[in-house]
């Protein structure tokens, strides 16, 4: 029976899928060691330093991952020799498409194939492949591509180059092989919590993501911050979807929230949501600019709206027309909603007023409206016309109504 066992023994280590065909110390340091790594790029580098420090030769290497990004398709992180941080490259949609692309060891390996080895040494002048041409002329040597397989059938790719004359040995080959496992667990591990990141920041926004991601997840909880608040909402938008083809709708919602959305984000402001053809954003008082921040929003939102109604005229098209509420005080900042599905936003009293100026602008034709509270805490009356006192429907005490002066 011992012989029978001893046979059964030797006949598994020498099964090719063994794994691993020897146990080093980078594995352990892979699976036991980077727990406390958040970021696959430093892992990437660290790991790099370790094989050139256990003898393996590896100049250069690449992790190619597919994501889950409206802007990005994928993103590639290269380490090179002598870097102490990876470069991070992201690709725009349609790069797949390519000719460089098509023809590149990183689309054959998502075609399906297991392993790419390509000596650089041999390279001629004229190869056309410029890809390997550009190995070559940095000094590389041999260039090697594997899949790394995520749960769900994901593909991704990891490379290796040496500038080593000859380049990698059958050892070495060897050595960077048996990493492939525990890469893949811990990378997929990592790209699993950008994916969470990314897909909460572009759907509620990146501070209510960061709140959700620290365990803000219970119904009810949130906290109050003081902040202005801007309500924007497009107008006629249920005539031109009845009219216009769905494609061209959806066209034109994208090319008006680009126009209002952009200079919200780039002066601080956070898109809490999207209501249709409306959206709700709060410049959070914390900031000493906050009030400022959104009035140059505002502003610079106008002027590329202007552009696009250009556009619009160009086509044949009539303008695009909207209102604009402003407000400030205090808001509850948290999650709403049933047992099971919850809303990150804002509610209170604040809220309601800058929705109800919001709606005043059909009636006193001007596209933006703000409070008394606003404009003095912004200190901008000189550059506003005051309406007069409005009484807002639901609200128990009228409210004084500005509007950015008509040039």
């Amino acid at each position: 029976m011992s012989s029978f066992l001893n046979k059964a023994k030797a006949a598994v280590e020498t099964d090719e899928g063994v794994w691993p065909i020897r146990r080093r110390r980078i594995l352990d340091w892979l699976v036991n060691e980077t727990r406390n790594e958040r970021f696959i790029d430093n892992i990437l580098v660290e790991m790099c330093g370790k094989l050139m420090a256990a003898g393996v030769p590896v100049a250069r290497a690449t992790l190619h991952f597919r994501t889950n990004h409206p802007q990005w398709i994928g993103a590639r992180i290269l380490w090179k020799e002598g870097l102490t941080e990876a470069r991070i490259d992201t690709f725009a949609y349609g790069v797949e498409n390519t000719p460089e692309f098509l023809t590149s060891p990183i689309n054959a390996i998502h075609q399906g194939t297991e392993e790419i080895r390509r000596q650089l040494e041999s390279i001629a002048d004229g190869d056309k492949d410029s890809f390997y041409r550009e190995l070559h002329d940095d000094g590389l040597t041999e260039y090697i591509a594997w899949p790394i397989e995520h749960t769900f059938g994901k593909r991704h790719v990891v490379t290796f180059s040496t500038s080593r004359q000859g380049g990698f040995t059958s050892e070495h080959v060897d050595f960077l092989r048996d990493l492939l496992p525990a890469l893949t667990l811990v990378s997929e591990i990592r790209l699993k919590n950008i994916m969470a990141r990314t897909l909460l920041q572009t759907y509620v926004g990146p501070h209510a993501s960061e709140h959700i991601l620290s365990g803000v997840t219970t119904r009810g909880s949130g906290v109050t911050v003081g902040a202005a608040i801007m309500i924007c909402d497009l107008r006629d938008f249920t005539a031109l979807s009845d009219l216009w083809p769905r494609d061209d709708v959806i066209h034109l919602l994208n090319d008006y929230f680009d126009a209002i959305s952009d200079p919200i984000e780039r002066y601080g402001g956070e898109i809490l949501k999207f209501m249709g053809d409306g959206l709700l954003a709060i410049f959070p008082l914390t900031k000493e600019t906050a009030c400022t921040d959104l009035l140059q929003a505002i502003r610079e939102g106008q002027e590329s709206m202007a552009q696009l109604n250009q556009q619009h005229e160009g086509n044949g098209r009539e303008p695009l027309r909207y209102g604009v509420g402003v407000h400030v005080g205090d808001v509850m900042y948290g999650n709403i909603g049933s047992r099971r599905r919850l809303d990150f936003t804002v509610i209170g009293p604040a809220v309601n007023i800058a929705s109800r100026l919001e709606s005043l602008t059909k009636e006193v034709k001007r596209p933006v409206l703000l409070s008394r509270a606003f404009v003095e805490m912004a200190g901008c009356a000189k550059d506003m016309d005051e309406l007069g006192t409005f009484s807002l429907r639901g609200l128990g005490e009228p409210v004084d109504v500005f509007a950015f002066q008509e040039r």
